[in-house]
């Protein structure tokens, strides 16, 4: 799975917004505050705005909120709305996937990680990771306790054969 620059920069843009809702922030702001080049987070905040989760106020006082409570803007909200599809292959949905032979399983297989990738950040929300970073992420995925730290330590393992 591929995490976008675009969705990185929309979250920690949004992160900061959640953190100090009584007053609106600036792009600049935004930008110096989180190390993000200005022009790109300026179009990934348009596309914030035009799915609803900031707005926007012009003028010396202006700046952005978020337009919606932090509790109610999950991860999967903030990457549909500035990527689209949670998971493509070569740039299609995975809805229609559908394979011949020995591979007619594959699709299911893909649909299976989309879905697990959708509950694990449909379950964060911006409150969750200012309130404790990523403690709810374990949790959302099942692994939690000694079961979960050994599933882990596995996936290491493996990857270091």
């Amino acid at each position: 799975m591929h995490i976008s620059a675009k969705a990185d920069y929309a979250m920690r843009a949004l992160l900061e917004l959640a953190r100090e809702p009584s007053r609106p922030l600036t792009c600049e702001a935004i930008a110096s505050s989180q190390e993000i080049p200005f022009r790109f987070l300026k179009s990934v905040v348009g596309e914030l705005r035009r799915a609803g989760l900031v707005r926007s106020q012009r003028g010396c006082e202006g700046g952005y909120w978020l337009g919606r409570a932090a509790e109610e803007i999950t991860l999967l909200d903030v990457t549909r709305a500035v990527d689209g599809e949670l998971i493509t292959l070569r740039g299609e949905p995975l809805a229609g996937l559908d394979y011949p032979g020995p591979a007619t399983g594959l699709p299911d297989v893909w649909r299976e990680v989309e879905a697990g990738a959708a509950a694990v950040l449909g379950g964060v929300t911006l409150t969750s990771l200012l309130a404790g970073g990523a403690t709810g992420v374990t949790g959302a995925t099942g692994a939690t306790g000694t079961a979960g730290a050994a599933r882990t330590e596995a996936l290491a393992r493996r990857g270091a054969a």
